[in-house]
């Protein structure tokens, strides 16, 4: 069945891959919902366990359908619009933000069969453009609102973001030296017969700088000052309701996973692994990213938005720097 996918995706655009590019995306949709929904429930019943409370234990076996009640609560409560608000940049921004952070999917290799992957040699320059087009959503949600705490938390995000999208892609880029590739599936393929265990070893320096930038650019505890609820009443989607509000949800949790998946194909092997198939390491690998973010959600306090900014200009960006500098050194002598 597979070849047969991949055989009609490998030819011209007709109606027949044309159906199965949507059923791959429908299916990568659900599975992602799928994800997210339960992502949202583990994040609170692990919280509470760390912080000695009980999290979800009422809607369904163990509070298991917890979520969905949520969910439903959302999709049925009223779309409300400020009436000075600009309606159609106020209804269009979460639609903005919620499409870019699906999209990115499209270029995480789950398995190595490649199940609904592109095969994109410029992968990674994908990712971090797609990604930025948030950006701009958030900081119309935040104008569009015609409140003042919506326009301060949107224009925190939108210089947090960019200025934690440099190091992030600077901690890419020794990945990218060491294998040659900007092909996610190709770096992959590298590090399958590297001689050390996955990239994360000889780039752990990346890595440290990757995880630190990518929990700033998720808007993540403790760099989550765009919502900063003691000072900004939830920041940028303060006047959105219903499911446009749960859009701006639902983009943060697609994009955690997204980022789980990237860091597991960049410093852990994507789908290498002995004994397991090839999905189940990856699933297992990008879990133990997701539930880093949860773990420090419940430990570390909000940062100080100076800080902030200066922790990414100051220090993530040099160290990223030096990371590429000291990689390029190792390669041309093992050349």
């Amino acid at each position: 069945m597979w070849n047969l996918l991949w055989g009609w995706i490998d030819q011209p655009l007709t109606a027949t891959s044309a159906l199965f590019m949507i059923i791959g995306a429908v299916v990568v949709l659900a599975v992602v919902l799928g994800v997210v929904t339960y992502s949202i429930y583990f994040e609170r019943k692990i919280i509470g366990w760390m912080q000695g409370r009980i999290g979800p234990n009422r809607v369904g076996p163990f509070g298991l359908f917890q979520s969905f009640a949520d969910i439903l609560k959302l999709l049925i409560k009223e779309d409300i619009v400020p009436a000075k608000a600009d309606r159609l940049m106020f209804l269009v921004a979460p639609m903005i933000t919620y499409v870019p952070s699906f999209m990115v999917l499209a270029v995480i290799p789950y398995t190595a069969q490649h199940w609904f992957t592109a095969q994109l040699n410029v992968g990674i320059l994908y990712y971090i453009a797609l990604s930025s087009i948030s950006i701009i959503g958030i900081v119309l949600g935040g104008w569009a609102s015609n409140n003042k705490y919506s326009l301060i938390g949107g224009l925190r995000s939108a210089a947090q973001m960019i200025s934690y999208e440099i190091p992030l892609a600077l901690s890419m880029l020794g990945v990218v030296l060491m294998a040659g590739s900007l092909n996610l599936i190709d770096i992959v393929k590298a590090q399958e017969n590297f001689p050390y265990v996955w990239y994360v070893v000889p780039q752990i320096l990346g890595f440290v700088v990757f995880i630190i930038s990518a929990t700033a650019e998720l808007n993540r505890t403790p760099f989550d000052l765009p919502e900063a609820e003691s000072e900004l009443v939830s920041g940028y989607f303060t006047e959105y309701s219903g499911f446009r509000f749960a859009f701006y949800m639902l983009a943060e949790y697609v994009y955690i996973t997204a980022m789980a998946g990237l860091a597991a194909a960049l410093f852990f092997g994507g789908w290498s692994g002995p004994l397991l198939p090839g999905w189940l390491w990856y699933a297992i690998k990008a879990s133990a990213f997701i539930f880093l973010m949860f773990w420090l959600r419940a430990t570390y306090p909000r940062v100080r938005n100076d800080q902030l900014m200066g922790f990414s200009w100051k220090v993530l960006i040099p160290l990223a720097l030096l990371n590429i500098f000291l990689t390029a050194i190792i390669k041309i002598a093992m050349m």
